[in-house]
């Protein structure tokens, strides 16, 4: 129940319609007995400043995530950012210190390989081709970089942009190899989309999967819906996937630890809770998808 109490944590971006962290934050949120709600908030680019000053002075908002497109916009309206954030140039978590000053983070790269490795694939020593390095697509390329991958390939439809991020990922990781490829190699382990596109039934696909090597596996970070045009085209194709929303429930240990609320990542009776509460959320979330198909 809402109370005078209650802190919120938020999600900001445009647009908010298709995020799932509300829903399972809810369930999390009453598993572990914590006081605090999880709102959607929709703000364009025009309202973004005044949305981060407000952060500043409301005293029980007590953190915000940030989605497409803000990530980097937001990043560079705070304070201080973490490591990986610097790397990445963007941030998907947001906090304000007890000095007042607003501190960021992005998690969406270690929760992407994360979610990888709890589904029983690793990115050590492996050729990964990311398609889009865009907030999100920044911070998986630094979290594969860190998880030591063989060999990273980006593309983007911003050429510079994925120079910039190659440029800083060699400052950071002079050992890796990484290189600007608009088509996928002939060696390749995973292929992932970390481009918006698959939120629309009618958009194009980020990428031919016809095009991949066989026994590559196909990554997507759209998480509604589940299955993305991408993903049933490479299934068609023969190939396995690996959904979205995956990469979010990996991530919600680290939210509950940037919040204050719970050590991260997977072990202990919070970690356990939470996990268990992630589960029941995609459980009544796929109920919800089912009913609404019947009743249609």
């Amino acid at each position: 129940m809402i109370d005078g109490n209650t802190f919120i944590f938020s999600i900001v971006g445009d647009p908010v319609a298709q995020v799932r962290l509300p829903q399972v934050m809810e369930v999390v949120f009453r598993e572990l007995k914590v006081n605090g709600v999880c709102v959607p908030m929709h703000v364009d680019r025009e309202g973004l400043k005044a949305v981060v000053q407000a952060l500043r002075t409301m005293r029980n908002w007590r953190a915000m995530c940030v989605t497409i497109p803000h990530k980097a916009a937001v990043a560079a309206m705070l304070d201080r950012l973490s490591p990986r954030a610097r790397i990445a140039g963007a941030v998907n978590l947001v906090r304000r210190g007890p000095d007042g000053q607003l501190f960021g983070d992005i998690v969406d790269g270690a929760g992407f390989v994360r979610g990888l490795e709890l589904h029983g694939h690793s990115v050590k020593g492996a050729a990964v081709w990311l398609v889009g390095v865009g907030g999100a697509g920044c911070a998986i390329a630094g979290a594969l970089a860190e998880a030591k991958v063989g060999r990273l390939s980006l593309r983007d439809a911003d050429p510079r942009r994925a120079m910039a991020m190659i440029e800083r990922l060699k400052r950071a990781y002079p050992d890796l190899a990484v290189e600007l490829a608009d088509e996928p190699p002939a060696a390749l382990d995973f292929a992932v989309n970390a481009t918006p596109l698959g939120l629309e039934r009618a958009q194009p696909l980020p990428f031919d999967p016809t095009r991949l090597p066989g026994g590559t596996l196909v990554c997507d970070i759209v998480m509604q819906p589940r299955e993305t045009a991408l993903l049933q085209a490479s299934q068609a194709r023969g190939l396995r996937v690996h959904h979205g929303s995956h990469m979010l429930d990996a991530q919600v240990p680290m939210y509950l630890e940037f919040l204050g609320i719970a050590p991260s990542p997977q072990r202990g009776p919070a970690g356990r809770k939470a996990s268990a509460a992630r589960r029941r959320a995609g459980s009544a979330a796929a109920s919800r998808r089912a009913t609404r198909r019947t009743l249609r």
